[in-house]
């Protein structure tokens, strides 16, 4: 039966490209005629008909350039821009309407079809059906549009930059003491960084406020944990009754912290999981728990503004000086593991905890490569990790209320201990 349906295949398959590239024409006409349901027929520029005839169309012209000569495809598809826009310039005496989307829609119709006999109907059909949706949320991406802000879009842009044109021109050659320094290597890491953060800040933007506490201190783990503490620090002085729940915010996005840190381990260094996972996920629990409990005894909570960051991740000077700060952990690092051994890893773990942990948690994560060994690298994360959580207890108590500062020193003092005491049962 199989064998039947093959030989049926390989002699129709011209003929079920063809049929392939008609229906890929009358997929994106069928979006195109419902959206302009309301019109009679014949005020439309193209509907279901005509996609459906340009994608067959297109078919047939890749045909004849492969059958007849070689001017088929170019002749035709000129043909049918000429025809298009001779219809657009009629259309757009009576309606006014200078949108050029029908036009191009029916051009790419054309080539989706040919594509489908010529090529490979596989990726013809994956292009129309993005065609489709993309043409069919039309007032959904022009409210996105309208939404966007221009330090967001500067943000947007500067991600393609560092990540689309600068990374690849770097060489990818270990360089410096040990081969630890690979620009490459260490400005991907830049990329990787940045993504992570407009993930986060994007999240938080889509959300709005309405979201309240919880949502916004889940992602703005991914962004800015510090900036959320002092935030939800300052804003426990001005509203004190509502310092359990922000408490509990401050917890969530700590807590957050830490499955970023396995996320950047999985893509730099996989093997260091089954060692990093088990203190690291400890650490996220009893953050986590109190968290939730603390929530749960204090539910009537108010929605609050999402955490303002006074500084956008994606600022090109940011970037350079998270670079220059990871060249320099990677570079001293490999000094101070040759000088003092391991515990030159430590104090330098301790050190860069306090203002960061990203930085030597892709360092020492790029370093178990074969600099360190993995262990080091395990500990010298969750001693970053710890560092960086005690200065955040300590903006907590000291920006906030006593009774924020408690509920959240606590469960940071003992998510720290969990940590380490897991590393050692396991070690």
């Amino acid at each position: 039966m199989d064998e039947v349906a093959n030989q049926f295949v390989v002699q129709h398959s011209t003929t079920l490209k063809l049929a392939v590239a008609l229906l890929l024409g009358a997929l994106i006409g069928l979006q195109r005629g419902w959206s302009a349901r309301e019109r009679k027929s014949g005020e439309r520029i193209a509907g279901i008909r005509t996609y459906a005839l340009a994608g067959l169309l297109g078919g047939i012209a890749a045909l004849l350039e492969e059958t007849l000569t070689i001017w088929a495809f170019p002749v035709i598809l000129l043909s049918l821009v000429a025809v298009t826009l001779v219809s657009y310039h009629q259309h757009l005496k009576d309606s006014h309407d200078l949108s050029i989307t029908g036009i191009l829609g029916l051009i790419l119709t054309f080539c989706f079809g040919a594509v489908a006999v010529a090529v490979d109907p596989v990726p013809a059909a994956a292009a129309a059906v993005v065609t489709a949706i993309i043409l069919d949320n039309k007032n959904e991406i022009h409210g996105w549009v309208q939404k966007l802000q221009a330090r967001e879009l500067d943000a947007g842009l500067k991600l393609l930059l560092i990540s689309v044109v600068m990374l690849p021109l770097l060489p990818n050659t270990n360089m410096g003491p040990g081969g630890v320094l690979n620009p490459y290597e260490i400005w991907w890491m830049v990329v990787l960084i940045a993504m992570v953060s407009f993930v986060g800040y994007s999240a938080m933007r889509v959300a709005g406020t309405e979201k309240g506490i919880m949502f916004t201190s889940l992602f703005a783990g991914l962004s800015s944990s510090t900036a959320l503490t002092l935030h939800f620090s300052r804003l426990s002085r001005e509203a004190p009754g509502l310092s359990p729940q922000l408490a509990s915010g401050i917890l969530i996005a700590c807590g957050t912290m830490f499955p970023r840190i396995l996320v950047f381990c999985a893509l730099i260094n996989r093997a260091l999981l089954p060692e990093l996972m088990w203190p690291v996920v400890t650490m996220t629990l009893v953050l986590y728990l109190p968290a939730l409990a603390i929530w749960y005894m204090n539910r009537d909570s108010l929605a609050v503004e999402q955490p303002q960051l006074n500084q956008n991740p994606l600022e090109l000077n940011a970037a350079l000086v998270f670079g220059v700060l990871l060249t320099a952990i990677l570079f001293f690092g490999e000094l101070l593991k040759t000088w003092l051994g391991d515990l030159g890893i430590y104090a330098l773990a301790a050190t860069s905890g306090i203002a960061d942990v990203d930085a030597i948690t892709l360092s020492l994560t790029r370093m178990s490569n074969g600099s360190i060994d993995m262990e080091t690298a395990v500990l010298g994360i969750v001693i970053a990790a710890t560092v960086n959580n005690m200065m955040k207890s300590i903006f907590a108590a000291t920006i906030g209320t006593r009774g924020l500062g408690w509920r959240v020193a606590v469960p940071m003092v003992l998510s720290s201990l969990a940590g380490l005491a897991v590393f050692w049962l396991l070690a």
